[in-house]
């Protein structure tokens, strides 16, 4: 039995958790999150837990089994508590402002680029140079911070005025690599 799945899922207070067909329904503080139920896996719902089981015991049972305890676990976990990531941009005139619902970046391009905040992902830019995205669904804060990073990935050569150049995660690692003069 997958280790993921297995696992129960308690409801914390302010929480409220429901069957609407195929469908589980989240609504918490932060939000209302849905997601449709795989026909190999069943949901359960009882005295403040969740119990994933599956129907059978085939290769894509057990592993939709494990996947649906992850999302169910994520969804109580975002309309509670909420997922952010934190990206920081490294560069020499590089800056980010926020335009109401609209970040605007400035990375080195001839023109500014625009990304809309979609619903139920809030942006906020820190000193210029930080930008939090923040919400209560874990896969779309990861899209759209993914979609910002690749507007300018950190670049991995040395350079001399500045070592760092690009958009990074906050505890992103690059490993450096030497230029051709340096070999």
């Amino acid at each position: 039995m997958s280790r993921i799945g297995r696992r129960e899922i308690v409801i914390p207070d302010k929480v409220n958790v429901y069957l609407q067909g195929k469908k589980i329904v989240v609504e918490g503080p932060l939000g209302k999150l849905e997601q449709e139920i795989h026909h190999l896996v069943d949901v359960e719902i009882e005295n403040g837990i969740i119990r994933v089981k599956r129907k059978s015991d085939t290769k894509s049972a057990r592993s939709l089994h494990g996947l649906y305890g992850a999302l169910i676990l994520n969804m109580v976990k975002g309309v509670s508590e909420g997922f952010k990531k934190v990206l920081v941009i490294y560069g020499i005139g590089y800056k980010a402002v926020m335009e109401g619902k609209r970040l605007n970046l400035s990375v080195g391009y001839s023109h500014p680029t625009f990304i809309d905040a979609p619903e139920g992902i809030d942006i906020k830019v820190e000193d210029g140079r930080k930008i939090v995205v923040s919400g209560a669904d874990k896969q779309m804060v990861g899209e759209v911070a993914a979609k910002i990073r690749k507007l300018h990935p950190p670049e991995p050569y040395i350079r001399k005025p500045e070592p760092r150049k690009g958009i990074f995660y906050e505890d992103e690692r690059v490993r450096l690599k030497v230029g051709k003069s340096g070999a």
